[in-house]
């Protein structure tokens, strides 16, 4: 999946855009020789060792990530709403969450919890087939159980660790469900209208712990057009800033941590992009904690955040063709209100609500989570808060934070309503028996 602006669009850098600086060494007594062959290092790499973060696995521990110092600049006016690292997102969630309930729900491949909060009660009761076994039957009743109308709507965020939007939408959703407000202190009765009408919510902020927690950054610093640097720092990278770059990132599964520079925020510390493991074989931890969660809550919807388009965008999932009609309406709820709300290229809500625009993705989890539980699961593409698109070639609006929370926001609370309206799962595929 794309995690960057379309390469079509956008001339392609593949080179640090580190500001050089030469340095001339003349008369200097030996002492002070040695001091700056030692300086001269750090100046044009940082170091970065987690193996301290890690809270049960010393999987990696003898591997230190270099990048270069340039990259981990940061804005000096960080938004207070912008919470994204896990230290962030664990206290937020310890001071708010009165209402829900916080539930480790796995835990990552370097030892790392994967927390969830959870609204509602769950589904009662068991089904008497499996998923597969009740398109057989032609009844997914029979899977679901005898509270199959429930609707239980999920969310996660951050399965690739550099993409810190999705993060930032999901903490400001659970404030409003908290406290009525996000952290901007902005109302969201749409959203607090769509909650009162679903059965049960389930919100992952930071799915992939270990490659979150490899960017020791809380926000990116704004770049413009240039994405090398956000890119370098999710697909990874050589010392000299070189990006690995999409999609070669992925040609490689698992990636091999020995080598040289840094190895990006996809991956868990395995190695492994959970986005496209290894679903019919041996899973990742995070990936087999993501299957026992839709297994147990069977959820109708998932909203699966990442980052990499010049404007918000939901792709079509690789899963069940009879899923399609649902997936055409969700499109029509979710991308109409970005476009009345000038958070699409054109603010016409019939030309950006329309499916047929929708590109269809490739084999990944939310296919298989879709075959898994039968839940319609989605992947949405959020612009970027570090670069914008180059506007040489197709003129693009610099988003700001603001606009970005709107965004998260606005498509959390429309595919909410979405789920309340249309009933879920058991209302979209009628029974045949």
């Amino acid at each position: 999946m794309k995690k960057t602006i379309p390469h079509d669009m956008i001339p392609r850098k593949t080179q640090s855009e580190i500001p050089g600086k030469k340095t001339k060494l003349q008369s200097v007594i030996p002492v002070r020789f040695i001091i700056l062959c030692f300086l001269i290092p750090i100046t044009v790499l940082t170091v970065v060792n987690l193996s301290c973060r890690r809270q049960q696995s010393e999987k990696h521990s003898a591997y230190s990530f270099r990048i270069p110092p340039d990259y981990l600049r940061e804005p000096s006016d960080i938004p207070s709403f912008w919470l994204t690292s896990c230290d962030e997102v664990n206290n937020f969630l310890i001071k708010t969450v009165h209402k829900g309930q916080i539930q480790t729900v796995g835990t990552s491949a370097g030892g790392r919890q994967i927390r969830a909060v959870l609204y509602g009660s769950p589904r009662q009761g068991k089904g008497t087939t499996t998923f597969s076994g009740s398109l057989g039957f032609g009844d997914v009743r029979a899977y679901r159980g005898p509270d199959h109308d429930k609707t239980v709507y999920m969310s996660m965020a951050a399965v690739h660790g550099g993409e810190f939007e999705g993060i930032v939408g999901m903490v400001n959703l659970i404030s409003v469900i908290e406290t009525g407000k996000d952290l901007r202190g902005k109302e969201w009765p749409g959203i607090t209208e769509a909650i009162s009408e679903i059965d049960r919510l389930i919100l992952i902020p930071i799915t992939n712990p270990d490659g979150r927690e490899r960017i020791p950054l809380r926000m990116e610093l704004y770049r413009d057009t240039i994405y090398t640097v956000p890119e370098y720092l999710n697909t990874g990278g050589m010392p000299d800033g070189t990006i690995t770059g999409w999609p070669q990132i992925k040609e490689f599964i698992p990636i091999d941590f020995s080598k040289p520079g840094f190895q990006g925020g996809y991956p868990n510390d395995a190695g492994v992009n959970i986005q496209h493991d290894n679903f019919l074989g041996k899973k990742q931890p995070e990936t087999q904690a993501l299957f026992n969660l839709a297994e147990r809550e069977k959820p109708d919807l998932i909203i699966n955040m990442h980052t990499g388009a010049l404007y918000m965008r939901m792709d079509r999932p690789l899963g069940e063709p009879a899923l399609h009609p649902a997936f055409d309406t969700l499109f029509k709820y979710v991308h109409s209100e970005l476009a009345v709300n000038g958070l699409q290229e054109t603010n016409d809500p019939a030309i950006e609500g329309n499916p047929a625009r929708a590109a269809t993705g490739v084999y990944n989890i939310d296919g298989a989570v879709n075959w898994h539980c039968g839940a319609l699961s989605v992947v949405v593409e959020s612009p970027s808060h570090a670069f914008s698109g180059n506007s040489a070639t197709r003129k693009a609006k610099i988003e700001s934070p603001d606009n970005l929370l709107n965004a998260q926001l606005i498509c959390h609370q429309q595919a909410m309503r979405f789920l309340a309206k249309t009933g879920g799962r058991s209302k979209w595929l009628p029974a045949s028996k």
